[in-house]
């Protein structure tokens, strides 16, 4: 399936008008890049929904140190994509030499000056990204069907997530095998009596 239809549903006791957050983990090793907030979903009152889907492709794209963007290239897993400066300028390319990881792919800076910055892109909204690749340096990216949700504050969507917010956007959902489900959100509440959000899936179809 490559598309996933979701449903968010707001049955919490929230009285702050919550935003929530959604992201993917590039679990590729030794990436070490920090999250950035995929979807944010705001001004959803309680027994609100929003409707969305999830795509499980994703496309890569690259900038230069010129303020250039490439076009976004649909990736698979053991692709790699490669940044070279052609007759037209700076490029980014299908490489023949495929990932070395058959489960991962591969954005590499092959200019011979410059950095690059590589960009990952799901449903047209910034996944994930590695920024100041010298030349001859990678960027690998690799993502399970899990995606990770929370309600902290002050977030906008392509935001990159520091260390700290990102222990508040720390309930994984595993969307394998998965068509559609609701994401139903409870907990919260006024006051020092509020309850921690619990986000949970509900109703699944399955392939």
């Amino acid at each position: 399936m490559s598309t996933i239809k979701l449903n968010f549903i707001n049955k919490s006791n929230d009285t702050n008008n919550s935003s929530i957050v959604i992201f993917q983990q590039n679990v590729a090793e030794n990436f070490g890049e920090i999250a950035i907030a995929w979807k944010v979903i705001k001004n959803c009152g309680r027994l609100d929904n929003h409707p969305f889907t999830f795509p499980m492709n994703f496309q890569v794209s690259a900038s230069d140190s010129y303020g250039n963007y490439t076009p976004q290239l649909a990736a698979d897993n053991g692709q790699a994509f490669e940044m070279i400066r052609d007759t037209s300028g700076d490029v980014l390319q299908l490489s023949k030499v495929p990932a070395t990881n058959p489960n991962e792919v591969e954005v590499r800076n092959n200019l011979t000056s410059g950095t690059i910055a590589a960009n990952c892109y799901k449903d047209g909204k910034l996944l994930a990204a590695k920024i100041g690749l010298a030349p001859g340096q990678k960027a690998v990216f690799e993502f399970q069907p899990t995606i990770y949700i929370g309600a902290p504050s002050q977030i906008e969507e392509g935001d990159f997530i520091d260390t700290a917010m990102t222990s508040q956007i720390n309930t994984p959902l595993n969307l394998l095998g998965i068509i559609s489900a609701d994401i139903v959100m409870t907990g919260g509440g006024p006051g020092s009596g509020a309850n921690q959000f619990y986000f949970s899936l509900e109703n699944v179809q399955y392939l």
